[in-house]
């Protein structure tokens, strides 16, 4: 059985680490280029970073940060926010990403996932979804809709159907984030993530709501994931990663610790 990772989700806006709730208010809270070389030495597995305002103010990718990101760590770290093209991605990887994540470029344009997916295989192809839940309806089956644009425009695509044809277009692994839940710390959407991850047969990262270790062991028990995003609980010091992956292996989760 493959160990269940940690991974800090560092929210970026012009250059800086921010966090809100729910994708609003968000304030500055440091630089993260300094808090992904710590959750590295604290023991991360992987490290994601999101340009959250990239695609809706329609520029480019911060490369800049990515570069010195990548002096400073060496396990993954994948990025999204802006990445629109293989030409996009192409640069993110070659600025030493291991993994770019696609979101809302993907739903409009669904070719970008297969296309990134022969051009660089599979498992260096993210898709984020963030979804909301929704009164359940023929376009909207499940009762989880996918929204872009950071939250700000719903498309009436259903998730689990948008789940599915992600895996078939070659996508390595799926990012499900509850704008429900999102930094709420109430705990993930566990019936949303198990809903996701019995139609697909590739990783899920449980996205949105951690509040305290016990969320991420239920995140990647009940809930199914095979990994658990978190921000608020480390980017606040009220967690260590090393307190959330000694919980996680005090319940029966297989996680890999260094120390």
């Amino acid at each position: 059985m493959l160990s269940k990772r940690v991974i800090p989700c560092l929210d970026v806006r012009n250059g800086r680490l921010t966090k809100g709730v729910k994708f609003a208010g968000n304030e500055d809270i440091g630089d993260p280029v300094a808090s992904a070389r710590r959750y590295y030495e604290e023991g991360a597995d992987e490290i994601v970073f999101y340009d959250i305002t990239a695609s809706a103010e329609a520029r480019g990718i911060f490369l800049d940060v990515v570069e010195r990101v990548a002096e400073q760590i060496f396990i993954p770290f994948s990025v999204g926010g802006g990445i629109a093209t293989v030409a996009d991605m192409r640069a993110v990887l070659l600025a030493g990403a291991e993994k770019v994540s696609v979101n809302s470029a993907a739903v409009k344009n669904p070719r970008i996932i297969s296309e990134g997916a022969d051009a660089f295989g599979s498992q260096a192809i993210v898709v984020g979804m963030d979804v909301l839940a929704v009164p359940v309806s023929e376009a909207v089956p499940s009762g989880y809709e996918i929204v872009i644009h950071g939250g700000r425009t719903r498309m009436g695509l259903d998730a689990l159907a948008w789940a599915r044809r992600c895996q078939d277009l070659g996508a390595g692994e799926l990012c499900v984030n509850s704008i429900d839940a999102d930094g709420t710390r109430d705990g993930y959407e566990l019936k949303l993530t198990r809903a996701i991850a019995d139609v697909v047969s590739i990783p899920v990262i449980a996205s949105g709501g951690a509040g305290e270790p016990r969320h991420m062991y239920e995140a990647v028990s009940a809930g199914g994931a095979s990994a658990a995003l978190i921000a608020s609980i480390v980017h606040y010091g009220e967690y260590s990663i090393r307190q959330c992956k000694e919980y996680m292996a005090a319940q029966g989760a297989k996680v890999r610790l260094t120390w």
